[in-house]
């Protein structure tokens, strides 16, 4: 404190002096020209009189507009399948200076060793070129390890608490969320608003759950801001046109944008790199009559107040942390400098300098476990024959993210032969196998058919271990969905492409079958090499990198009771 008063004093230096800027207020919704001094990674100061300061370094902000760092208020670290030092690669350029991660998937898939492995992950998490609050998890793994990792810097809260088990009256559910309670900690939530009576969408709130990403629609939104829960409308996951209807909604609705604040939940990097990260969200918002201000808040203060770290982040105010970004447009957010703390880490869209964070300690061996498994095992079997013999039950699964209630839908195809003929609609369609790796007597397998990859030939196969061991498989042949299954069961995990038993493409994961041991360049290689040998194959994708649709499979998967 005699420090401030002797920089603005004049007495004493400051670290930096950013001028010539248009500060965009989100408190007064207005802007006005002027300056921000910062010591210490905070603001000390609005338009300080340059004639009595002391400053170590001046940066000219030509002019652009000066918005707070973006914050991201819920994301999944092992969706993007990077780690934090390489995620923060993508991110950052794009003007995100905060992150709210989950870490349920990680600590699930390491097991006995989840408290060690987050302690790893998070470790050096201050060297990052942007700030993290973590979550211990509220599913997925024991209540020792939520309780353990709830004790842990930087973690603030419970994790995501999953509706459709959270209503069954389990104990270890009842006692992590009274952990995460404790010490005014906070909890998210699926809260379930597509799945549960209405007298059972009281439960969450009831207990105080403080955020909720469970929305999809218009009706979801009002539902769970009139049950007062902090709304984070989620871009990353399932059909672009997700986010343009609740956006559409909240304008149509003209519900205060205090309610709303913006996540990615699950995304690739290498859409992060395309298209952007919290900065593409707003600007959506924007171009579908959202004004510039009240969209960049759901962004900025919105998402701190949420987790009531406002007096921390959010604004462009003496006391908060100097997370500036500097764009060259309102109606556009195009961030030319990104400032974390008062120190310049990203420009034109680049990061100025790679973090050197070692996490290869969290490399694995592999633990193959499909030795005994058959091709045979992979074949289509119908879940039941009509009664004229020429049609089949079977399952068809589509791409997560079009909706939970068509995830897997029973539908009837031609059976010839005493075989399925893959054809619905007249739509020719690939295979699935759902294949357990660790077998315990019975292997358990799922079969059907699969809407969001088409090839003519080979297969692709990807792993994820949390909450249990399994593998997805896509071809048209039993024979060579084996042989990929095998060739990637030797692999701690990944996504394997192959033709005739011949590797297309690898993406190995080796932290724990859910993280790459790569860089963001190396990363976006390998995903974009699975689309590029998928293509050859006859696929065409859009959207998210096929890697990353197919993993988001097991959420659901999970969810509706396909994994053991």
């Amino acid at each position: 404190m005699r420090t401030i008063f002797g920089i603005l004093s004049g007495e004493q230096e400051a670290d930096l002096l950013l001028r010539n800027l248009n500060i965009v207020d989100v408190h007064t919704e207005s802007v006005y020209p002027g300056s921000l001094l910062v010591y210490r990674q905070r603001i000390v100061a609005l338009n300080p009189d340059e004639s009595v300061v002391r400053v170590r370094e001046a940066f000219d902000g030509e002019g652009l507009y000066a918005i707070p760092g973006l914050i991201d208020a819920h994301l999944h670290f092992e969706s993007q399948l990077a780690h934090p030092a390489a995620f923060g690669e993508a991110i950052v350029p794009s003007g995100t200076t905060t992150v709210f991660g989950e870490t349920l998937d990680f600590a699930s898939a390491a097991g006995d060793e989840a408290v060690e492995a987050v302690q790893t992950l998070f470790a050096d998490h201050e060297k990052l070129p942007y700030r993290l609050y973590a979550f211990a998890p509220g599913k997925k793994t024991s209540t020792d390890v939520t309780e353990a990792m709830l004790k842990m810097d930087p973690v603030i809260g419970l994790g995501e608490l999953a509706h459709l088990s959270y209503m069954t009256g389990d104990a270890d559910d009842f006692r992590k969320s009274a952990l995460g309670r404790a010490n005014s900690g906070f909890v998210n939530c699926h809260w379930g608003v597509t799945a549960l009576s209405d007298m059972l969408l009281n439960y969450m709130p009831a207990i105080g759950v403080d955020n909720n990403h469970d929305v999809w629609n218009e009706d979801d939104i009002e539902k769970s801001v009139r049950y007062g829960l902090n709304t984070q409308i989620k871009f990353g996951v399932g059909s672009p046109e997700v986010i343009r209807t609740m956006l559409r909604a909240i304008v149509k609705r003209r519900w205060p944008a205090e309610n709303f604040q913006l996540c990615a939940d699950n995304i690739s990097v290498d859409r992060v790199l395309r298209q952007g990260h919290i900065d593409w969200v707003i600007s959506l918002a924007i171009e579908m009559g959202m004004p510039p201000i009240k969209a960049i808040k759901m962004g900025t203060l919105y998402a701190a107040r949420s987790f009531r770290k406002d007096r921390d982040l959010g604004s462009l105010s003496p006391g908060r942390f100097a997370d500036i970004v500097l764009t060259d447009s309102l109606a556009k957010i195009n961030p030319r400098y990104v400032f974390k703390g008062g120190e310049l880490v990203a420009r034109d869209r680049k990061l100025l300098n790679r973090v050197g964070i070692d996490y290869s300690s969290l490399a694995k061996e592999p633990k193959p476990g499909l030795a005994e498994l058959t091709a045979g095992q992979l074949d289509l079997t119908p879940l039941e024959i009509s009664p004229e013999g020429d049609q089949a039950k079977v399952l068809l699964f589509d791409v997560y993210g079009r909706g939970h209630l068509k995830f897997a839908q029973e539908i009837w195809v031609p059976f010839r032969d005493g075989v399925v003929v893959p054809e619905h609609e007249g739509e020719q369609l690939n295979r699935i196998s759902i294949v357990q790796r660790y077998a315990e007597g019975k292997r358990h397998i799922v079969t059907g058919l699969f809407k969001g990859v088409s090839i003519d030939r080979g297969a692709v196969s990807t792993f994820w271990p949390a909450p249990s061991a399994y593998f997805v498989s896509v071809g048209s042949d039993s024979a060579e969905m084996c042989a990929n299954l095998k060739q990637l069961d030797a692999l701690v995990g990944g996504c394997l492409v192959t033709e005739d038993g011949e590797t297309k493409a690898c993406l190995p994961l080796e932290f724990y079958g859910v993280m790459a041991d790569m860089n963001l360049a190396e990363l976006v290689d390998a995903t974009r090499s699975v689309d590029a040998a998928l293509e050859k194959l006859g696929n065409r994708n859009e959207g998210e990198p096929v890697v990353n649709k197919l993993l988001t499979l097991f959420i659901s998967l999970d969810r509706f009771g396909f994994m053991k």
